[in-house]
């Protein structure tokens, strides 16, 4: 993956970067009482996979789950009082739309989210709890926006960017000074890309701390495969950004005019990350550190399994940015995580229409002592001869080694078996 070829921020007066280490300062002073400290944890199981030293920072335990209270309470704390009496308004399917809700009925502030029409409705629902009134608009996130911002002008609210705005880049900056604070050996960050408000609040504190230690920081955004849209804006790449990607809170088609030229400035470079490394990224996070976060959330520690090499013998610190993730889509990603360790699996084997068939094969698998799940048998829609029959059995094993032995075994017993194996 090329690395960007980070430049200076401006030197002069007339183009200063527009978020500085003193608005990060003061919005953790300004905001501090009332969001969660979230810890920031080593883990050595983390450690010893991946060869970093690897801190994970669980933004996942603010109260709506996700960073992006940070940033909304800050540009809330920020209004006039005029503003705040008129209201905010936002479009957001996720974390901001929750952040903002939230902080606003607890300031007195009323709030309007504009959500597309598909939004799941467990998100519609939470996002109603804080108080908001929502209201669904469009197919696409853009068709929420575009009509976020004709209600904006119409009855006059503050509209709230989810990330291309100083305000709120300065409050997610301030997840970075609790790290640093934290852990001041921290020389690598390893942070998710979206519209790039994290980042770019993130870099802004990390090249101020490299200015005052003397000690090279090295600063790793993170961006699905599917949605390189940050990557494409600074390597003057055309990726294409579309799909259905585990990561939708960083699954943004057009990154911020803002924040672009903040991670141009300070950001040493961007990693792209498969479906298949998020959804392990989840699977581990929530084995080995008992806690649920989000595709999006889990980006960073999936940057570090797919690129090892970049961060080996590094102190890394990981933002997990949020932890809202839909109930069934978790089970799906853990199930498919066990099957790609060998530990579940659907075995295709072909057997004889005839009595006793199953029961032979099942004799096998209870030798090997491997647990049945669920049996399926085909007998019509198959290219066999009318007295064949394909059974699939899924099944759960200790390990790969163990599901090996199975197969093996099966071979030797004349059976023809097949895995069906996942994307």
């Amino acid at each position: 993956m090329a690395s960007l070829a980070r430049t200076a921020a401006p030197a002069t007066d007339a183009e200063p970067l527009p978020v500085t280490i003193a608005d990060v300062h003061a919005a953790h002073a300004r905001i501090a009482d009332a969001i969660v400290r979230t810890p920031t944890l080593i883990s050595k199981t983390l450690s010893d996979l991946t060869g970093a030293t690897v801190y994970l920072k669980f933004e996942n335990l603010q109260f709506t789950a996700a960073y992006k209270e940070r940033g909304a309470l800050n540009t809330l704390l920020l209004l006039p009082d005029e503003a705040k009496a008129n209201g905010v308004i936002a479009a957001s399917a996720g974390n901001h739309a929750q952040g903002l809700a939230y902080h606003a009925q607890r300031l007195g502030v009323p709030a309007t989210i504009v959500m597309p029409t598909t939004t799941p409705i467990v998100k519609v629902t939470q996002t109603q709890g804080h108080g908001a009134d929502v209201i669904l608009e469009g197919d696409t996130f853009d068709a929420a926006y575009a009509h976020a911002r004709v209600l904006e002008e119409e009855r006059g609210f503050t509209f709230v960017h989810p990330f291309d705005d100083p305000r709120i880049i300065a409050g997610a900056g301030t997840t970075a000074v609790e790290m640093f604070e934290d852990v001041p050996a921290i020389d690598t960050l390893v942070t998710p890309i979206g519209g790039g408000g994290l980042i770019s609040g993130m870099a802004t504190v990390a090249r101020a701390r490299e200015a005052e230690t003397g000690r090279a920081i090295r600063v790793i955004g993170v961006e699905a495969e599917l949605f390189p849209s940050m990557y494409n804006r600074l390597n003057n790449t055309h990726l294409p950004c579309a799909g259905d990607t585990l990561a939708e809170g960083i699954a943004v088609k057009e990154p911020g005019g803002v924040t672009a030229r903040m991670v141009r400035a300070l950001v040493d470079d961007i990693v792209l990350v498969s479906e298949r490394r998020l959804e392990e990224a989840v699977s581990l996070l929530l084995q080995i550190e008992k806690t649920v976060v989000e595709g999006a959330g889990a980006a960073g520690l999936a940057a570090l399994l797919a690129y090892p090499e970049k961060f080996a013998g590094r102190t890394v610190g990981v933002v997990l940015c949020g932890g809202n993730i839909d109930t069934r889509l978790l089970a799906n990603v853990l199930l498919r995580d066990l099957a790609r360790s060998g530990r579940l699996a659907r075995l295709r084997i072909r057997l004889q229409d005839q009595p006793g068939a199953l029961f032979n094969v099942a004799r096998i698998f209870d030798q090997e002592r491997i647990n049945i799940i669920e049996v399926y048998h085909q007998r019509v829609f198959t290219t066999l001869p009318a007295k064949g029959l394909i059974t699939d059995i899924e099944c759960e094993a200790r390990d790969r080694g163990h599901l090996d032995r199975l197969v093996a075994a099966l071979g030797e017993a004349g059976y023809e078996v097949s895995a069906v194996e996942l994307a």
